[in-house]
C-alpha cells in the first residue's frame, strides 16, 4: 500500500504530474495518458485496502503480538493504513514531478517496473488467496501501464524501452491468478475514466502488446467493478464499535424516520 513502489506512490506520482502538466492543448495525448492512469490507480488503492482488510478479518489480538507492524490492530481497527510493511508511513518525498515530460515518463516506467518486481516477490511470499488474487490482478493491470509508458517514450524519443528492459521480464501468463484477466483481455486495455476527457490517449497507446503481439486497445468507459465486500464487525478492536448491534439499531431507526 504505502511503500516507495506501492500503490500510494503510483497514484500520487501520476496525480501530481497531471496537476502540474503544462501546454496540455499542444501535447495533450501525453497528458491524457498520465491523468487517465492516475484515475485507475485510485481504484488500485481501494483494492489493496480491501485485500488487507480481508486478510485481517478474524485475526485474534493474541495472534498479532509478534507481528512487526501492530498499528493495524492498535489504532487501525484491523484496517489498511498508508504505510509500508514495516509500518513506515507513506512519504510525499516519493513523488517525482519534474515538469519535464520525458523525465517523468521515464520515471513512471521504472516506477511500474519496480512495482512489478515487488508484486512478484509478494506473490511468492504469500499463500493467502486474497493476496494472490490481488497480485494477479495488479500484475496484469500494472503491466498495461508499464507498456503505456514504454510506448509513450518510444513515440517521443525512438527508444524501445521494451527491448532495452524486457517488459515484462517474467511473463504475466506464468502467474495462475493472472490468467482469468488475460482471458478477458485486461492485459491489452487502457480504460478511459471519463465520458468526455482523455479522448486523445489512443494517439499514444496503440500498436502491438510486446508480450503477446495482440493489438492494444483504448476502451471508452471504466472497467466493470464489483460490489464491495461487507466485512463483519471486529468487536475486539471496537470496529465499528464495541457494541455494533446498538449502532445498527440506531441506523435502522434513522432510515425508517427518513423513509429509506
Amino acid at each position: 500500500m504505502g511503500g516507495k513502489f506501492g500503490e500510494m506512490s503510483t497514484l500520487m506520482n501520476y496525480t501530481f504530474q497531471s496537476f502540474n502538466y503544462r501546454d496540455r492543448k499542444s501535447i495533450r495525448p501525453f497528458y491524457d495518458l498520465i491523468a487517465n492512469i492516475a484515475a485507475e490507480e485510485y481504484g488500485h488503492i481501494e483494492l489493496v485496502a480491501a485485500t488487507i482488510n480481508t486478510m485481517l478479518t478474524g485475526v485474534k489480538l493474541d495472534d498479532a503480538k509478534d507481528e512487526p507492524y501492530k498499528q493495524h490492530y492498535l489504532f487501525g481497527g484491523k484496517g489498511a493504513l498508508p504505510a509500508d510493511s514495516h509500518g513506515k508511513p507513506w512519504d510525499g518525498s516519493y513523488v517525482h514531478s519534474s515538469g519535464d515530460l520525458i523525465e517523468d515518463l521515464t520515471h513512471n516506467y521504472f516506477l511500474e517496473s519496480g512495482a512489478r518486481s515487488g508484486k512478484l516477490r509478494v506473490y511468492e511470499m504469500v499463500d493467502h488467496p486474497a493476496a494472490r488474487a490481488l497480485t494477479g490482478y495488479l500484475l496484469c493491470r500494472g503491466g498495461v501501464h508499464q507498456v503505456a509508458y514504454a510506448r509513450a517514450l518510444e513515440h517521443l524519443t525512438g527508444a524501445n524501452m521494451s527491448k532495452l528492459f524486457p517488459t515484462p521480464r517474467i511473463e504475466t501468463s506464468k502467474i495462475p491468478e493472472c490468467k482469468p484477466h488475460i482471458k478477458t483481455g485486461e492485459h491489452l486495455k487502457l480504460y478511459m475514466f471519463s465520458p468526455s476527457d482523455y479522448k486523445e490517449v489512443a494517439a499514444v497507446f496503440n500498436g502491438k502488446h510486446p508480450e503477446t503481439g495482440e493489438d492494444l486497445q483504448v476502451v471508452d468507459h471504466a472497467p466493470e467493478g464489483f460490489e464491495p465486500v461487507d466485512l463483519p464487525a471486529e468487536t475486539d478492536v471496537f470496529a465499528p464499535d464495541y457494541a455494533p448491534e446498538e449502532i445498527a439499531e440506531i441506523a435502522k431507526k434513522l432510515k425508517k424516520a427518513a423513509g429509506i
